[in-house]
């Protein structure tokens, strides 16, 4: 099961409507993840397969696998911005 967290600023706005949309994109191509919400600060010691965060915070991140998505609450955007990472890491 892969473990991917959504960042935003707060951990409680934006990166939630992202969670629900990955939980939904990962459901529609059956990949098993546990996607959580989380701030920027936290995500910082925290370990998983994937962070999914816009530009402007991706910068902040070293040596973690990163998703840049353009938007927080367009599903198809967010498809776009990471399937391919999602089918990558899920090995599909």
């Amino acid at each position: 099961m892969l473990k991917i967290y959504t960042v935003c600023g707060n951990g409680i706005g934006s990166s939630i409507m992202a969670k629900m949309k990955i939980d939904e994109i990962c459901e529609d191509y059956e990949i098993e993840a546990d996607v959580e919400s989380t701030d920027f600060n936290s995500a910082q010691g925290k370990s998983c397969d994937l962070i999914v965060t816009i530009k402007e915070l991706a910068d902040q991140f070293e040596g973690k696998r990163l998703a840049v998505i353009r938007s927080y609450t367009n599903k198809r955007k967010i498809k776009e911005d990471i399937l391919e990472d999602l089918l990558e890491i899920a090995g599909k």
